[in-house]
């Protein structure tokens, strides 16, 4: 499957973008992604820590579309120029999805587009949904015409950014409660938005948890490294410290949204 338009994008209106045992080290087929080659087809392929599995989640489920999603074999970044990002050290794997030809497709965007694409996949067009600052809501009214779904990602893309959505997304109360497609978000300029997209547990009910983002400018949309664990890398634990410190991003645990109940 692989996911990709031809947008024409307009420029943005908003600029966006107890202590758990230890883990073992990745399987060492892990070790294949530090070169260029990514050896994993979707993002459920990427292998987890020793004594933890996935997290259930319902089979139609947006943290079941994501592990499905296809992950490009080169694992470079590109910017929506076409020029290469200048720090090709953040990504362990690219999402096999467009960014569109303008500078647009940042941070949160990356996330609605995601969103966006979930439910247009499976034709629940009422469920795609978003509001800017102003608490205008951007609703697809087109049904499965891909050509007009386009046209309606740049509306949504150009009125709406990182504010918005977390102020449309909901607070998570405790972090255990973390599934598959929530966000880490924090509203501004600078701002920043990235997605949950996995979630793993062992048997002491200890979790780690995959991140991907888009960034500034647009570019493609990445699995990001853990730069504070290598070995574990690219899972993210949960744990006592407040900090989730990501390649270009840190975010507080108090900055984790899920998205509302239709």
């Amino acid at each position: 499957m692989r996911i990709q338009t031809a947008l024409l994008f307009i420029l943005p209106l908003f600029t966006s973008c107890q202590s758990p045992t230890p883990v073992n080290t990745l399987h060492p087929a892990a070790a294949q992604a530090s070169a260029n080659i990514n050896p994993y087809a979707v993002i459920g392929d990427i292998p987890l820590p020793t004594g933890f599995h996935r997290m259930t989640v319902d089979k139609n489920s947006f943290g079941a579309w994501l592990r499905k999603f296809p992950l490009k074999k080169d694992k470079t970044v590109y910017l929506y120029d076409g020029r290469l990002k200048d720090d090709q050290t953040v990504q362990f794997a690219v999402l096999d999805i467009s960014t569109g030809h303008k500078d647009l497709q940042q941070c949160a965007d990356a996330i609605m587009r995601l969103r966006s694409e979930y439910f247009y996949g499976q034709g629940k067009f009422a469920e795609i949904d978003f509001a800017d600052n102003n608490h205008k809501h951007y609703k697809l009214l087109t049904g499965s015409n891909r050509a007009a779904f386009d046209k309606y990602l740049e509306k949504v893309f150009a009125a709406c950014g990182t504010l918005s959505l977390e102020k449309q997304l909901v607070p998570e109360k405790r972090l255990d409660y973390m599934e598959p497609g929530d966000v880490f978000i924090r509203g501004g300029s600078p701002g920043h938005a990235m997605l949950v997209a996995d979630v793993a547990i062992n048997d002491k009910g200890e979790k780690i948890f995959l991140l991907l983002q888009g960034f500034m400018p647009a570019q493609d949309v990445h699995i990001v490294v853990n730069p504070k664990e290598p070995t574990l890398s690219p899972w993210y634990r949960v744990s006592d410290n407040r900090l989730i410190e990501t390649p270009e991003f840190t975010f507080i645990y108090s900055q984790l949204r899920s998205w509302p109940l239709h």
